[in-house]
This record gives C-alpha cells, sequence and structure tokens, in this order.
C-alpha cells in the first residue's frame, strides 16, 4: 500500500510540532527552576529600598521598605492571612514621591468585605511580589506587554487587619513538565490514530478475492 503523500506530510508536520513543543516546554522547565532558586535566594538578601519602575522581576520575593506618604485609595480581593484564615487582602495605593506615580501595598487581611482601614500611610517594610493585573489573559498571551507592576506586603498590617499571607516562591508554578508529558501524549496520539486510519483504509479498497470457479 502506497502512503498519501499530502496526508502523510501534514501528520508529519504536526507530530514535528507537537514534539518541539514539548523540548521546549522541557527548556522552559529548567529555566522555571532557576528561577524559583533566584526568588528563594531574595528572601536572605538584606531589607533594600523598594525599586523604581521600571524594573523587571529580578526583586521579586526579597524585602523592601518604602515610605506612603498619602494613601490615594483602597482596592479589595480574595485573600488569605497568615494565620490561614480566608477573607478580603485591602491593598493601599500609596504617594511615596513628588511624582504623580503610586506604589501598591498590600496592608492585610479582613474577615468580611468592604472594610475600609484607618491607615493613613507611614513607612512599610515587606515582601515584594507582583501587584494585582487586570489586563485581559488574551491580551497578556499575544499583546506586547513591559514589566509587570510590583507591589509590598507588609510584615505588619494596618490597624483591624490580619497580617496577609507571607510571599513564598515554592507558590510559583511550575507545570512545563506535565505540559511537555502532554504534547509527547499528542504526538504519539497522532501517530497511533494516522496508522489506523491508513490500515483502515488499506481494507476499504482492497478488492475481495474472487470467488472460486467451478
Amino acid at each position: 500500500m502506497r502512503l498519501p503523500v499530502i496526508p502523510t506530510l501534514i501528520v508529519a508536520l504536526a507530530v514535528a510540532a507537537m514534539i518541539g513543543l514539548g523540548v521546549w516546554q522541557l527548556d522552559r522547565r529548567g529555566q522555571k527552576e532557576a528561577m524559583i532558586a533566584r526568588y528563594a535566594g531574595n528572601r536572605s538578601l538584606p531589607v533594600m529600598a523598594f525599586p523604581r519602575p521600571p524594573i523587571g522581576d529580578e526583586h521579586l520575593f526579597r524585602r523592601a521598605s518604602a515610605m506612603c506618604l498619602e494613601v490615594a485609595g483602597w482596592s479589595e480581593q480574595a485573600g488569605r492571612a497568615e494565620n490561614g484564615a480566608k477573607g478580603w487582602r485591602h491593598i493601599a495605593e500609596c504617594r511615596t514621591g513628588a511624582e504623580a506615580l503610586t506604589t501598591k501595598f498590600d496592608m492585610g487581611v479582613s474577615t468580611a468585605p468592604g472594610v475600609v482601614p484607618v491607615w493613613k500611610g507611614g513607612e512599610v517594610t515587606g515582601t515584594i511580589i507582583h501587584a494585582p493585573d487586570a489586563t485581559p489573559l488574551l491580551a497578556s498571551l499575544f499583546g506586547k506587554r513591559g514589566p509587570r507592576p510590583l507591589m509590598l506586603v507588609s510584615e505588619t498590617p494596618a490597624p483591624g487587619l490580619a497580617e496577609s499571607a507571607r510571599p513564598d516562591p515554592s507558590s510559583v508554578p511550575n507545570n512545563h513538565l506535565a505540559y511537555a508529558v502532554q504534547w509527547f501524549l499528542f504526538a504519539l496520539a497522532a501517530v497511533v490514530i494516522y496508522v489506523l486510519a491508513l490500515r483502515w483504509r488499506g481494507r476499504k479498497v482492497t478488492p475481495p478475492p474472487a470467488p472460486p470457479q467451478s
């Protein structure tokens, strides 16, 4: 049985692409492991001044301090306290200098929504993490974007709030091995399905044997 050229070429290209994506995910896994190790090392570094934008992610999970001169507003989202309680974490939008730029400070967790903290500002020491990002998923995947804004998770909660859970580098997901296995399985499934399709096609086009002559 001769192999159909165009379908075979299409399947071969698809399988090659899947294998390539699997190998890429394995490479990304190594990069992510190195990145998480670097973040873990940041935790043991001395306290630094909160970095000024624009910056990348090299300071994530490092302790830093900053001065909130004025609270411009509050926002809240679901969060968890250091003691394990679930609730709403309160994020202050603070002016930290003469310029119009503001910095976000996670000032703690309440067990009920709608709480407005009485904290008016001051010096904050905490851990640097990514600030909540409202960028739509599709825009983040296909659009060009600069470094994500950073936020300081305060070690001392605002009055009436519980301390937010301290950021831990181990919470950074590293699912690239699972993604790689998925791509390899997709490639294997494509090959098996194509082989079965060829066998079925061969049986369909093969004429039945002629009846014996009497």
